[in-house]
């Protein structure tokens, strides 16, 4: 029997307003989560904390338990890109990047799913960049997110943008549909074939979107450690990670996952993009 094609979902009336609250919820753990990183904390301890917060919001990690993961949350440290598992034994030392991924469930069974890079104490000056660059990435991506331009435009804009700071696109990992379930179509990678750029589906109202862009300070090429859960960088370098739910509708897109921006170009103190 030939396997069923899944479908992109268009969202309307009260499943955007569910979705709207889920992407709210997610945004609120995430940004009470992002205070508790701090130098000497375990990364186990911020999960358990994140894990308490949800249940505090009448909403559940959307992680945990998912394809056998043990964690509340992914935090994943410096060359860590995503999936990283939260342990009592992980300390937080001055100068990590920390990645925390928060996903939650609604207690009616909708998704919000949101990331974010935190730098602990003073950071190196590439470390910043990095995190300035990665965050940029996804407000190009989002700049693009407008019905009836295809996701391919979306996608390339991307590595365009990766690339415009001398940095990477992480490939094998990718953004995606989310709703009632975590991962929906259709997928959203960070990059897109030049030679593809007419194909692939075109956005419309309706759509909610996980734009991820996952940003290597050097090779793009990923391996997954024996936990069979956390990414690295190949070459141990540093990676950066932003998330937000988007929104597509007839006019400007509008991210469910709402927050300030984390790092601005005044506080690098002026930079060239290659430099």
């Amino acid at each position: 029997m030939a396997k069923k094609k899944r479908r992109i979902h268009y969202r309307q009336g009260d499943e955007i307003d569910a979705m709207r609250t889920a992407g709210h919820l997610a945004a609120e753990v995430l940004r009470e989560t992002a205070k508790l990183v701090v130098a000497g904390v375990s990364t186990g301890e911020i999960d358990e904390a994140a894990g308490l917060l949800m249940k505090e919001k009448g909403c559940r990690s959307a992680f945990l338990g998912y394809r056998n993961f043990p964690g509340q949350t992914c935090i994943s440290l410096n060359e860590e890109v995503v999936h990283g598992i939260g342990s009592r034994e992980r300390i937080i030392s001055p100068g990590d990047l920390v990645k925390i991924d928060v996903g939650i469930v609604t207690d009616d069974g909708w998704v919000g799913d949101n990331a974010m890079t935190v730098p602990v104490g003073d950071v190196s000056s590439e470390a910043l960049r990095l995190m300035y660059a990665t965050e940029e990435c996804l407000e190009v991506a989002i700049r693009h997110a407008y019905s009836g331009r295809r996701l391919a435009e979306m996608c390339a804009s991307v590595e365009d943008c990766a690339i415009s700071y001398g940095f990477t696109v992480v490939r094998e990992m990718v953004g995606h549909g989310v709703g009632r379930d975590l991962h929906e179509e259709p997928q959203v990678p960070n990059y897109w074939d030049r030679f593809t750029m007419g194909q692939g589906p075109k956005l419309a109202p309706g759509m909610i979107l996980a734009v991820e862009p996952m940003i290597n300070a050097g090779v793009p090429e990923i391996r997954i450690l024996s936990d069979n859960w956390t990414v690295v960088t190949q070459d141990k370098k540093l990676s950066g990670h932003f998330e937000h739910t988007v929104l597509i509708t007839d006019g400007e897109p509008e991210i469910l996952t709402p927050r300030a921006r984390l790092i601005s170009k005044e506080m690098l103190g002026g930079f060239d993009k290659s430099s």
